[in-house]
């Protein structure tokens, strides 16, 4: 991302390589970088950032953060909350999304003592939903066990038990449909039947503010996730295999396809899918 401002670019790369002195200088001097926006023509989630939303690397800029990046948002969360005024709480709920949702905090081992700093900071955790649609259970566990809500959906993917007993009973028909979607997304072939016993509507796409992919049916989570009995019981409760996602318009066979043209090939798993669907 090629950063116009002098100034900006130079905090950014210092957060880049964990220069906290750098940092600190640049702040001091000048403390409106903590209010400024890099305003950008990208239209994606991370539009016109803020200073402190790349220390969580999401979207991915460098694959890697500092050792010390911990040490370096403990330092941008004390200037938001010194100079950032009305944009304070937006700014750090927004980085605790991108941080509980991202790869490369979780590939750093830097994930939960970010999320702990920014709860610790005044964050409300929220449900984990978002944190488990891209793979990050123990981010999702750390959320919940930090006054986090707990959702149908965050027991089922967490295998929470006694949660899913009580919840299962207590859940509307959108939270169920939910978890389906969760739980064909993890390939839990069980947990899939026993949600359509409940209640799941098999068809149904999430709700767009449930943050858990709500473009695409449980069948074709299920089929992103590679198991075959978790698609086999979504088709034989009644999926429709000509429903198709709504962001790239496809079924879930066309999901597969397209999978094997990127990769050159499918593994066993998915090559047994495809020929499933087919039949």
């Amino acid at each position: 991302m090629n950063i116009s401002d002098p100034r900006f670019h130079a905090a950014v790369e210092a957060i880049d390589a964990g220069d906290i002195a750098l940092l600190n200088d640049l702040l001091a001097q000048h403390p409106q970088l903590i209010r400024d926006r890099y305003i950008s023509s990208w239209d994606g989630y991370f539009k016109d950032p803020y200073l402190i939303w790349y220390i969580a690397d999401n979207p991915i800029r460098n694959g890697k953060l500092p050792s010390n990046i911990v040490d370096v948002a403990h330092t941008l969360v004390n200037y938001v909350q010194l100079e950032a005024g009305d944009s304070a709480a937006f700014q750090l709920d927004y980085t605790f999304g991108l941080v509980a949702t991202g790869r490369t905090p979780r590939e750093s081992g830097v994930q939960l003592a970010l999320i702990d700093l920014l709860i610790d900071a005044g964050v409300i955790p929220g449900t984990g939903i978002g944190a488990i649609a891209h793979g990050n259970l123990e981010a999702a566990s750390r959320i919940l066990e930090r006054g986090g809500t707990m959702t149908l959906a965050a027991a089922v993917c967490l295998q929470r038990t006694e949660d899913i007993a009580w919840l299962s009973q207590r859940s509307t028909t959108e939270d169920k449909n939910l978890a389906l979607v969760a739980a064909a997304f993890y390939g839990q072939a069980n947990m899939v039947a026993s949600l359509i016993g409940w209640g799941a509507q098999v068809n149904a796409y999430p709700d767009k503010a449930s943050g858990f992919h709500s473009h695409a049916t449980a069948l074709h989570q299920a089929v992103y996730s590679g198991s075959l009995d978790t698609v086999k019981t979504l088709v034989e409760a009644g999926a429709d295999l000509q429903l198709k996602d709504r962001i790239y318009h496809a079924t879930p066979l066309e999901w597969i396809e397209y999978m094997q043209r990127e990769n050159g090939h499918l593994s066993g798993k998915f090559a047994l899918i495809a020929e499933y669907l087919r039949r």
